[in-house]
């Protein structure tokens, strides 16, 4: 049975390489990894029917398939030439050992969260600080939020050499400052080394007192199931606390457990327990499948619903909330997304900040097996897709906001390449629009000039293998996998 993901891949522990210290003696062909390829996407992939080299009836066989596949140079050239031209976001790893050692949660970082973009002269390229991670060495270097750096190592940053300059484990950022539209270096430097870190995803979680109303504020920037516990103890401080309005900081939440995204808006709410979240969209000959399966067994599969118990059985703290406030950036992805449009068709959803990232598929981990799961994966090599296989569509039937979600007019507030403000500070200027707004004052028309507009065209955990994605745990029925092309 497969696991299903959304953007994301299955989380699995204890996961060592000496499992296959043997695969040099009995490596794989570039054949075989072409197959398991083109078999798992002429099963799984969203967009089938927008590739003619998918079809059923494509190859007559795997010598047709083998002598096409060939003339692609390598399993990577093989896989994007299966995937339609309106597909951002499938892709594939020539190594998910070294991926899977990184879905426990830990790690290569050095607690420097950053975002890349133009400066307001719109010619040079800087890097800006989003937020540091407690305990890691850029906090114990001084990094803090709003820093702007020009330069790595000496090397002034361009769209061509930022990635590789900043993808070494030890490296040094020059500092800079704006001086109007120009950046002017400080002569201060800071040195950064890289080490396993485990992020805890609650960076915030506070209350405070607005005109006699308690206000529950949580900056969650990964939904991330291992924390479902403490995010759950977090809600019971808040329901504890009296909190009657509720922010939501989700600007740097690029994604992950759809099961969290449940357990989370079941957590801002409890008055729908068993109400719709989404349903599930795939590709016609699984939707298909799967529909005449739920029918003919009285079980669910397209389903997701809202819930009041944890996965462990113990009961979800709820806030029964009508009204809910999510801060958002072009950093907030896929699971974030899901949150607002989840919650949309049954409360109040006030989005301030800017138009989030798109990201509304559904992805699946496929390694090369006989139901494409991890267990029995073909010892011979480590390659495993991701390709998109649904779409999530909330329970008013919206989906496909390629585009993003962006707030109303007057909730779009970019963040200031000037003023990023203490996150967690009620003066925090997205912060403060919340509260501004729940103290009965409304928005002050002004905006951050567009010049200074913190909208980064890479952020830093882009680099991050489960970034920008979202999973939830499903098992396909056997069935599914008794007919597969071989």
């Amino acid at each position: 049975r497969i696991k299903l993901f959304l953007f994301a891949f299955l989380l699995l522990g204890g996961i060592t390489v000496s499992c296959f210290d043997d695969q040099d003696d009995n490596p794989a062909s570039e054949n075989d990894i072409k197959r398991f390829i083109w078999n798992g996407l002429n099963l799984y992939y969203l967009y089938l029917n927008d590739v003619p080299d998918l079809a059923d009836d494509r190859f007559s066989g795997t010598g047709e398939l083998d002598a096409f596949s060939n003339t692609f140079d390598s399993p990577e050239d093989w896989f994007y030439q299966l995937i339609a031209p309106q597909d951002r976001f499938s892709w594939i790893v020539s190594d998910y050992i070294a991926l899977e050692q990184s879905f426990s949660g830990v790690t290569l970082h050095n607690g420097m969260d950053f975002g890349i973009t133009y400066a307001p002269n719109d010619t040079d390229v800087i890097g800006f600080v989003k937020y540091v991670l407690p305990g890691s060495n850029a906090q114990a270097n001084g990094v803090q939020r709003g820093m702007i750096f020009n330069a790595v190592d000496g090397t002034t940053l361009t769209v061509n050499n930022f990635q590789t300059l900043l993808s070494s484990e030890t490296y040094t950022i020059d500092l800079a400052e704006l001086n109007g539209i120009d950046v002017n270096p400080t002569g201060t430097s800071i040195t950064l080394t890289k080490a396993e870190f485990t992020e805890n995803p609650i960076y915030i979680a506070d209350t405070f007192d607005v005109n006699g109303t308690t206000v529950g504020y949580l900056m969650y920037n990964q939904f991330t199931g291992d924390f479902d516990d403490q995010l759950n103890s977090a809600f019971a401080n808040f329901q504890a606390a009296g909190v009657s309005d509720f922010i939501l900081d989700l600007r740097y939440n690029s994604g992950g457990s759809v099961t969290s995204a449940i357990n989370l808006s079941s957590m801002i709410t409890g008055q729908f327990n068993g109400d719709i979240f989404t349903t599930e969209q795939w590709n016609h000959k699984l939707q298909e499948d799967l529909f005449i399966y739920e029918q003919q067994n009285g079980v669910e599969i397209l389903t997701n619903r809202f819930t009041n118990v944890m996965g462990n059985g113990s009961a979800i703290n709820s806030l029964n909330l009508n009204r809910v406030y999510i801060l958002t950036t072009s950093n907030s992805a896929s699971a974030s997304e899901l949150v607002i449009s989840a919650l949309t068709p049954y409360i109040d959803v006030i989005q301030i900040g800017s138009t989030t990232t798109g990201k509304y598929q559904a992805s699946v981990t496929l390694y090369d097996s006989s139901n494409f799961s991890r267990d029995n994966v073909n010892p011979g090599h480590t390659y495993a897709m991701q390709p998109l296989v649904l779409k999530e569509v909330n329970a008013a039937g919206f989906t496909d906001y390629d585009d993003g979600l962006t707030p109303d007019p007057q909730f779009i507030l970019n963040e200031n390449l000037t003023d990023f403000g203490v996150l967690g500070d009620q003066n925090e200027p997205l912060l403060a629009r919340a509260i501004q707004h729940i103290s009965g004052l409304g928005f002050a028309p002004e905006n951050v000039a567009p010049e200074f507009a913190a909208e980064p065209f890479y952020h830093s955990d882009s680099s991050n293998p489960i970034s920008n994605k979202m999973f939830i745990d499903k098992e396909l029925p056997e069935f599914i996998f008794q007919n597969l092309h071989q």
